[in-house]
């Protein structure tokens, strides 16, 4: 196993000086790609059209990640297993993954070399710790309930901006408190805050006389532990997302993934998909955002070392400081011993590390569909689609032809997701931009999996805050561009709508 990066010297010379979305097509670089031919666009273009007879499931929709479809499971499990075409020999790799992806860190310095560098401040001591199962996070069920699988990302405006992206909203981080509120810390250093919520709830009057409510999240950090935020300080609440597919989303095409985009709405139909358009730490030169709920990290293997340095406060490659996210201000936190050593790349989790749980989180597999077949389903798909959710949740996309990685090579996946950033509206918004994203864009989120979240995660809150409590409060919380799809949600006959969660349901 090793990690590729192949870049043809030719591509490189000329990126930087191609407008924003020639880049972004050229920039699946950590990919080994083999072109697609001619027939096989055409086929792909076929086989990747919406569906328009709803008497019956589509040929291979019980599959949604192809061959790497893994069998249903109704345990806690259901997120945790390989790739289902995954090799014996690879699977190995998985399972060694899956092992970094549990490991309790410990502070430095430790006889455990292998397990040292936590922190010094740091939101949970494991990947798995946030990403409980594999699955969705959820946010504290009371003010004595820890923050472990929910973080508050912190920025101010200004900074600078790459003169290479267009667009791009221009932050930084807080002076004091970093990039992000880390509520735990080692001995002899202090957390940073507690975060508290508050809600308050509004009814919904829905068609047929039925309601549902919608509770209106209030953000407090309690306990400042290093003073006083800066006065301009943006907050954005973020829950771990659910893991499984993240390999088939890195494999789409970056060129598929921009025909979808829509920026100044030239067909009228009120959604402005717009791509998200970041530095790549790794190449130092801008590529498609795919992951993070705004989209803003282009692989897994950077969304990878970006959490362990934000959330475990391990370093890497990528991100080598051994203090993690201590400011300049925290002179005590950043003098702390670390675990930075040469035998992990003058880092604490080295490459060859930081791959093997990447590769984990790239083969997470996605479960069959459920109930593909039930009359109930069907008529539910048939208001996803006439009510016109298909414009931002995708349906069907077609991964890229891959050299040695069979598990996301060429595969028909139905993610339902269009991987660009929407405006969701007020109610929605954080007010905190991200690269390209505004403060009420949000990533389109994939949806296969989500009808296992209570048997996964032991609840449903949805969300990128879990404010929503069913799917269905997810639904009305929709606004900006979605306004009118979540306006026919309300107004449609309660059977229609009771058949649109129960198709969501069967994901």
């Amino acid at each position: 196993m090793s990690r590729i990066t192949s870049i043809f010297p030719t591509v490189l010379v000329g990126l930087l000086s191609f407008p924003v979305d020639a880049v972004a097509e050229l920039t699946d670089l950590h990919l080994p790609v083999i072109p697609r031919t001619t027939a096989e666009a055409e086929r792909i273009t076929a086989a990747t059209q919406p569906a328009t007879d709803f008497t019956k499931p589509e040929q291979f929709e019980s599959n949604p990640a192809g061959a790497a479809t893994v069998r249903i499971s109704d345990t806690r499990n259901a997120f945790s297993q390989p790739s289902g075409n995954i090799s014996f020999e690879k699977e190995l790799d998985f399972k060694v993954g899956n092992g970094l992806f549990k490991k309790l860190w410990v502070s430095s310095p430790s006889s455990t070399l292998a397990s040292d560098g936590l922190g010094p401040l740091f939101n949970a001591r494991s990947c798995q710790r946030c990403h409980l199962k594999d699955g969705r996070g959820h946010p504290p069920a009371d003010p004595e309930d820890n923050a472990t699988s929910m973080l508050m990302r912190l920025s101010i405006p200004g900074g600078a901006s790459p003169e290479e992206i267009g667009d791009y909203i221009a932050t930084q981080s807080d002076p004091t408190y970093g990039a992000q509120i880390q509520d735990f810390s080692v001995a002899g250093i202090q957390a940073e805050a507690k975060l508290q919520i508050t809600y308050t709830e509004e009814a919904i009057a829905l068609s047929g006389g039925e309601a549902a409510s919608l509770r209106h999240p209030t953000y407090e950090l309690t306990d400042l532990g290093h003073g006083s935020l800066h006065p301009d300080v943006m907050l954005s609440p973020r829950v771990a997302p659910q893991m499984i597919g993240l390999g088939l989303l890195d494999a789409i095409p970056a060129a598929d993934i921009l025909a979808f985009a829509d920026p100044d709405d030239v067909d009228g139909d009120g959604i402005s998909g717009r791509a998200q358009i970041v530095m790549s730490n790794e190449y130092g030169v801008p590529m498609l955002g795919r992951f993070g709920l705004k989209a803003g990290k282009p692989s897994v293997w950077e969304q990878s070392a970006g959490a362990f340095s934000g959330d475990i406060g391990i370093s890497t490659t990528l991100h080598p400081a051994g203090f993690g996210d201590c400011t300049e201000a925290q002179t005590k936190c950043r003098a702390a011993p670390n675990g930075n050593t040469a035998e992990h790349d003058d880092a604490e989790i080295g490459d060859v590390g930081l791959e093997l749980v990447s590769f984990y989180s790239s083969n997470l597999g996605v479960p069959a569909r459920r109930d593909i077949d039930d009359p109930q389903v069907l008529r539910g798909k048939q208001m996803f689609y006439d009510t016109g959710c298909i414009s931002c949740h995708t349906p069907k996309h077609v991964t890229h032809r891959l050299d040695g990685q069979p598990e996301q090579s060429f595969q028909l996946i139905w993610p339902y997701t269009d991987l660009l950033l929407h405006d969701m509206g007020p109610g929605l918004a954080d007010n905190r931009p991200e690269a390209r994203a505004s403060g009420q864009e949000w990533r389109t989120p994939p949806l296969w999996g989500i009808g296992l979240t209570e048997t996964v995660s032991g609840h449903t809150f949805f969300l990128h805050d879990g404010r929503a409590r069913n799917l269905l409060e997810a639904v009305l919380w929709h606004g900006g561009e979605a306004e009118t799809h979540k306006q026919s949600v309300v107004d449609m006959p309660p059977p229609d709508r009771a058949a649109l969660i129960h198709f969501l349901e069967s994901l």
